[in-house]
């Protein structure tokens, strides 16, 4: 690997540092892959069916600008006559139904874990956030009371959780009626769900049947298979996803601002390095209790090492690090990485988004793989099972073996030196607490600001990396881009990491990056620019924090009428479309980089770009520059804000009680 590609392939000198030292070592990684292999052009554009035996059947879109010929047009069809727009939509509503399904299976395990927690017959969980459980109680018509009128006394959270669990965990298998949380959207927002039938009944059922609509033969009105998409992918936004982020926050805590720390750089040579990778955090709970432990850490200094470092990989790490500021190693594309330094000792996944060349890594090297999941097994790695039962146990097992291991370390160890401070853990609760207190917290003063025009706007940033693109460029050239705008970004996922890894999860970058209304805003409140809301299931705070900004009234009365974009400029998993569907179902203005996967139908990606608009008002989008997408989002933001009638800036009003009262009156009103 040329020493002069290595800034074309990630923009991070601690990548960049070790992709140098995996070549010398002669280590291949998915960026050497990558150069070696071309994506397909026509699989790229959704144009390839291979749902039947007949085929696989081609239909790449049309060469010539001025269109196709009616020869062409009979060209481009499969052996069963199915058309472009019929084989693009199918292959797009298999990548949301694999997403809500990645997403909601996750979601699924922690509805498990919850019931037996609440039951006691779990080790070492416990019920931590009472507020948030009896609030989430709540919603799912659970009382938290017991008795009547002046006798009227507080249910143990124990109680309150043996009910709500089984309610909650019957929304998967649920056949009929509506999930729970749409009450959660704006009335006018489930009002046009329910205009076009789009309202998920449950989760399992809006999974299966489109992966039904999609086998040969069934479903070829791409129009229809795009709503079921629509539906099967609102079911992972405001149900599965929500549902493991309610109810992670209830046991594992709700995320409140904490410092960390992030990339390769955390490492450390002489400690036990634990890296923690994936997506469900339950087990990455138990591991950050045992690495604490004394008996663990003696054993450690048995071995020669001077303690347990453990850091996280992924979502598992925006889970611990919003919680208990765990350090983080690094984002997607560092997996492979950290084992190249030959420092880690044990590399742990669960589910989601791990490389098998993780395999092949660690052969050149010491480190041992850990498979955690029955659900995800890797042929060469060592498989020590989770137990939710014994979870403890698991967990001071798993950081034996990497002890047991650190010995053994047999090639150089490189760390690089490169890691940032961060503050993370902004849940949407928080974002309100922050904004006015226990008491009188709320979303207005956002929206005061976005009023009065100190802030723009607000975009979400969020997504994985893709080897087809520099690491983490896109990412930061857009967020640099929005914050210098005065846009405020909600990041999630790989995207915040990003950010983190350059500066920008702590308040004091506000000065340097943002616009002179934005800066004054993050100051006054002690916030970074960009706001860490979590892991990628937790894109849900994003939709409840969309919500509070139309409940707290000024900014009209739907998502779609906010001046507010999303992005995901690095995607490259099924999960990102599941996502972004969910969130232009929702309202919001969607774009993605690197490539899309509907570009094979002309017909299909004008009505995905521009005629979906008309129905949810929200609409896909996709460039690839990401200046060219930054200019696109604040136009929109801009649009929406001259829509509002708030497109120039106005004189702020301080606000007696009076007009507040009547402002939350006005706004109970219209939800």
């Amino acid at each position: 690997m040329a020493e002069l590609e290595l800034d074309k392939l990630s923009m991070d000198p601690a990548a960049q540092a070790l992709l140098k030292k995996a070549s010398a070592e002669g280590v291949e990684t998915i960026f050497d892959r990558a150069k070696a292999m071309k994506p397909c052009p026509i699989g790229v554009e959704g144009a390839c069916c291979r749902i039947c035996a007949q085929g696989p059947c081609r239909v790449p879109a049309p060469k010539k600008k001025e269109g196709e010929t009616a020869a062409e047009k009979k060209a481009r069809m499969g052996l069963c006559g199915a058309t472009a727009e019929t084989i693009v939509a199918r292959n797009f509503a298999r990548m949301v139904a694999a997403g809500t399904a990645s997403h909601s299976d996750h979601a699924r395990g922690v509805a498990k874990l919850f019931i037996e927690v609440a039951h006691g017959r779990t080790q070492g969980y416990q019920l931590k956030d009472v507020t948030k459980l009896r609030r989430v109680a709540k919603d799912w018509d659970v009382p938290v009371t017991e008795g009547e009128g002046e006798d009227a006394k507080p249910r143990s959270p124990e109680a309150i959780a043996q009910e709500l669990g089984p309610k909650v965990l019957a929304e998967f298998g649920q056949q009929q009626g509506e999930i729970n949380y749409v009450r959660r959207a704006p009335k006018k927002r489930q009002e046009l769900w329910r205009k076009h039938g789009v309202v998920p009944r449950g989760v399992d059922i809006e999974v299966v049947e489109l992966m039904h609509r999609t086998h040969m033969g069934v479903d070829q009105d791409y129009h229809n298979l795009i709503k079921q998409s629509t539906r099967c992918a609102l079911a992972d936004g405001w149900s599965g996803s929500m549902i493991s982020t309610d109810l992670q926050d209830i046991m594992f805590g709700c995320p409140v601002p904490v410092a960390g720390e992030i990339n390769l750089g955390v490492l450390k040579e002489d400690h036990v390095n634990v890296v923690m990778h994936g997506h469900e955090p339950l087990l990455p709970e138990m591991l950050y209790v045992a690495s604490q432990e004394k008996e663990l850490l003696d054993y450690a200094k048995s071995k020669g090492a001077k303690g347990i470092q453990l850091a996280g990989m992924c979502c598992s790490a925006n889970e611990v690090l919003m919680r208990h500021g765990v350090p983080v190693a690094g984002n997607y594309l560092h997996q492979e990485l950290a084992v190249v330094t030959g420092a880690v000792d044990a590399l742990v996944v669960d589910v989601q988004c791990e490389m098998q060349a993780l395999e092949n890594v660690a052969k050149c090297y010491h480190t041992k793989i850990i498979t955690t999941d029955d659900r995800a097994k890797m042929p060469l790695a060592e498989h020590i099972a989770f137990d939710e039962h014994h979870a403890l146990d698991v967990a001071r097992q798993v950081i034996r073996v990497a002890i047991d291991n650190y010995p053994n370390r047999r090639a150089p160890v490189m760390i690089p030196q490169e890691s940032s401070p961060t503050v993370v853990g902004f849940s949407y609760e928080t974002i309100q607490y922050l904004l006015g207190g226990s008491i009188r917290g709320s979303y207005y003063t956002l929206n005061d600001n976005v009023i009065g025009g100190r802030v723009r706007g607000v975009a979400g940033v969020v997504g994985c990396n893709n080897c087809r693109t520099t690491q983490d460029s896109s990412h930061m050239t857009l967020i640099k881009e929005l914050i210098k705008n005065d846009v405020i970004v909600l990041s999630t996922g790989c995207a915040a990491m990003a950010a983190g890894k350059y500066g920008l999860l702590t308040p004091e970058s506000a000065s340097k990056y943002c616009g002179e209304g934005l800066a004054e805003v993050c100051e006054t409140v002690g916030i970074p620019p960009v706001l860490h809301m979590g892991a990628c299931v937790d894109n849900s705070r994003i939709l409840m924090a969309a919500t509070a900004c139309v409940k707290a009234g000024g900014l009209g009365t739907d998502i779609s009428d906010l001046p507010a974009a999303g992005a995901a400029p690095e995607w490259m998993s099924e999960k990102a479309i599941a996502i972004g569907q969910y969130f232009v179902a929702s309202g919001v203005y969607t774009l993605f980089g690197v490539t899309f996967p509907s570009t094979g139908s002309e017909i299909l990606t004008d009505y995905l770009f521009k005629g979906i608009e008309e129905e949810y008002g929200g609409k896909w989008d996709f460039v690839m520059d990401p200046m060219e997408m930054a200019k696109r989002m604040i136009a929109h933001i801009d649009l929406k804000r001259k829509a509002l009638g708030i497109d120039k800036a106005r004189e702020r009003v301080l606000m007696d009680m009076e007009m507040r009262r009547q402002l939350e009156a006005a706004a109970g009103e219209e939800h």
